[in-house]
Order: C-alpha cells, then sequence, then structure tokens
C-alpha cells in the first residue's frame, strides 16, 4: 500500500523508527490517523539489543496487529533447559522467539505502507499548545498535533526538545552476545538457560537459542565492561565461558564461538522535564531497562498500547495539545506500574546478586530453597507424564 499525498498538520510526528517509533506508526496508520515517520537511515543498521522474547511479548505484538509479521522472521521453540547450578532442574515448556534486533526492526519496518518512513536527520523542534514544527537538516519541515520521541538511547533530540535524562544507575549491567561455532542442530537441547553456579555473585545467566540455522549466545552479569574479565572474556570467550561455569560441559559439549564478541553496557536512566505541550516520549527514550529480568520489549509495547489505543483517540477528538493531555499519559495506572516494576525488578536481581551483608545472604539462600524445591516438582512431574505415556503405549499395545 502507498501512501496518499502527505496532510498538513498531522495528527502525529514519530521521530525514530526504532522498535517503539515503527509500532506506534503502525498502528496509529492502521487507525486512519495521519502520520508522519521520521529516522535518520532508511535501514536500520546493526545494533546489538533484544534478541529474545517468550509467550507474554509475543501476546502483546499480536494484540498490537505485529504478530503475523513477526513469525515471518523469528525463529521459535518450544522447549527449555534449565540448569541451575550446575543441574539440569526441569526441561520448560515455553514459547520463546529468537530474532536479531536490526531484523526485528526491519521487519516491521517492510510492514508499513510504502512512503511512510521520511529518511532525514532532525534538525530543530518547536513545540506550541496545538502545532509542533519538526525541521530536518536539508530544510524540510513536518507540522504535526503532537511530536513523539522514539529515538531510545539517544540524547541529543531530547535536550533539543528541553528534557534531561537523571542516571539511575551507570554501568548497571552488561549484555554480552555471540555467536556459536557448533550449528544449531549439533547441540542436545532446543534452547537452553543456564544460571550462575556460584551462590550470589556478579554473573546471571547464559542463554542459548537458534537464531536460523545458528546457535546463538547471551550472557548477562553485573561487571565493568573495561575490567579484566571482560578483556580476557572477547579475547578468549571459549575459556572463559569454561571457567565461569564449569558443569556447561556437561550440558553443553562443543563451546567454540565463532565471529565477534559484543559487548553492551547497561545504564539505567529516566528522563525528566519531560511534561511538555505537544510532546511525548515513549521506549528507551523514557526510560531504559536491563536485560537480565526480561522487562525491556514489555515495557516499550507498553507505552505504544496506551498512547495509541488509549489516549490519542481523545486527545485528537478535541483541539489543541496542552500539558494536561500529556500528563495524562505519563499518569497512566498501567505505564505507571509497567515502568515501575522494570525498574525494581532491575535494581532488584542487581542487588540480589551483588549486594552483600545477612539481610540478602538471607534472600539468596531463600531463593535457592524455592528453585529446588521447584525444580524437584517440576522433574517429579515430567517423570510422571513419562511414567503415564509408558503405560498407556503398553496398554495400547
Amino acid at each position: 500500500m502507498t501512501m496518499p499525498s502527505r496532510p498538513s498538520p498531522f495528527d502525529v510526528v514519530v521521530i525514530g523508527a526504532g522498535l517503539a517509533g515503527t509500532c506506534l506508526a503502525g498502528i496509529l496508520v492502521r487507525a486512519g490517523r495521519s502520520v508522519a515517520l521520521v529516522d535518520a537511515h532508511a535501514v536500520h543498521g546493526h545494533d546489538f539489543r533484544a534478541e529474545k522474547y517468550g509467550a507474554a511479548q509475543m501476546a502483546l505484538f499480536e494484540k498490537l496487529g505485529f504478530g503475523p509479521a513477526l513469525r515471518s522472521f523469528t525463529t521459535p521453540t518450544r522447549e527449555v533447559e534449565v540448569v541451575r547450578f550446575g543441574r539440569l532442574a526441569h526441561r520448560e515448556r515455553s514459547d520463546e522467539y529468537g530474532v536479531a534486533y536490526p531484523d526485528l526492526v526491519n521487519g516491521l519496518r517492510a510492514d508499513l505502507p510504502e512512503g511512510l518512513l521520511t529518511v532525514g536527520r532532525v534538525a530543530d523542534l518547536d513545540f506550541g499548545p496545538a502545532i509542533q514544527a519538526v525541521t530536518l537538516s536539508d530544510g524540510r519541515r513536518f507540522e504535526g498535533r503532537l511530536v513523539v520521541l522514539a529515538t531510545g538511547l539517544g540524547e541529543v533530540l531530547l535536550r533539543k526538545a528541553g528534557v534531561s535524562k537523571r542516571l539511575i544507575g551507570a554501568r548497571h549491567s552488561l549484555a554480552i552476545g555471540f555467536d556459536m561455532a557448533a550449528p544449531r542442530a549439533a547441540f542436545p537441547f532446543p534452547a537452553l538457560t543456564y544460571f550462575s553456579e556460584g551462590f550470589g555473585g556478579r554473573d546471571a545467566y547464559l542463554t542459548l537459542f537458534p537464531l536460523g540455522e545458528t546457535m546463538r549466545a547471551n550472557l548477562f552479569c553485573y561487571r565493568e565492561p573495561g575490567e579484566p574479565w571482560t578483556k580476557a572474556l572477547r579475547a578468549d570467550p571459549e575459556a572463559a565461558l569454561r571457567a565461569l561455569m564449569p558443569g556447561l560441559d556437561a550440558h553443553c559439549l562443543d563451546l567454540r564461538v565463532a565471529g565477534p564478541v559484543e559487548v553492551r553496557p547497561i545504564d539505567l536512566s529516566r528522563v525528566v522535564g519531560h511534561e511538555r505541550e505537544g510532546l511525548v516520549i515513549v521506549g528507551d527514550a523514557f526510560q531504559t531497562a536491563c536485560p537480565i529480568p526480561g522487562t525491556g520489549i514489555g515495557k516499550v509495547l507498553t507505552d505504544v498500547d496506551r498512547l495509541a489505543n488509549v489516549h490519542l483517540p481523545a486527545w485528537l477528538a478535541t483541539p489543541g495539545m496542552g500539558r494536561d493531555k500529556v500528563a495524562a499519559y505519563y499518569a497512566d495506572p498501567v505505564k505507571r506500574a509497567c515502568d515501575d516494576r522494570s525498574l525494581r525488578t532491575s535494581l532488584y536481581a542487581r542487588a540480589l546478586n551483588v549486594e552483600t551483608g545477612l539481610p540478602w545472604a538471607a534472600r539468596r539462600l531463600r531463593n535457592r530453597v524455592a528453585r529446588h524445591v521447584i525444580g524437584a516438582s517440576a522433574r517429579a512431574a515430567q517423570a510422571a507424564t513419562v511414567a503415564v505415556s509408558h503405560l498407556a503405549t503398553l496398554i495400547a499395545g
């Protein structure tokens, strides 16, 4: 479908065609809104970010109308082996989907109407109570009733809009990604989540999952990007994995790594001074997330859903785009609960791993006992299922 001639002003001008901006623009266009989507690049380039999501995230994509598109370029798995303290805890029936972040974004962009995306760099922003103006570096100008910043981790346009970021946790965690050398078929499991063998510490977990015919690895930890451990991992990832998780050999015989080791430091931050007339900030541009608890994609999609489907229809039905309308979005109880839960779980997960002192030691002990009970129950349930299946086979025979 080709976009019709562009109106002026638009209902919404979306700046940034990453996950948040692309999804928001797609929803609004399907709802019949006039939208300008602006990004500096026609194709989203290499970017090591979210590479796997689960059934809850897919349900959100489905709700927003992107399920069919996503299923065409993701790699699904239906079972995950979960290893705790070096021992197989259970095999979890779980729908998970692997996709490189650029493929995710570019796949969603391909599902947009032709001509929706404008490629250009934003040079200036001008806000008012009714009409907003976005001027590109080549002089092109877009006017809209609302401007949405979906610019991810970038801060340049936030500053142009008079908004700043408050740093909550500098270098909160590290996300590390690499491809395994052996093909996907060589691994004795569909996917694996291997938690740190230690009792507390700075290492969270390793997850192995398929991207096409490649087995992809994501390792998450609470370390510094420049420390000796991280440098050693870059230099010899196989040796570092064997040293970090000695029991991994029993579950994954071939630990050779192919290609580069990508390391992404994670800062936790949130914007301040954001209640401005004519402007809404969504996704990671509003608040970042640590990938270890797995709340990032859900937080982004919740922002998009609440803005597109709850607030914007009412805003566009009445004149103006004053601060009172914008404030209602930021005060949305569903959005606030999602943001708060994401931040709270990120901070708690790190503290549970790295904090010293008796209270945190007690929490770690409690968690270990609880996970042992859960794992034992899961193994018992799996054994019972196998026994029933064998019995049914004998009866049928």
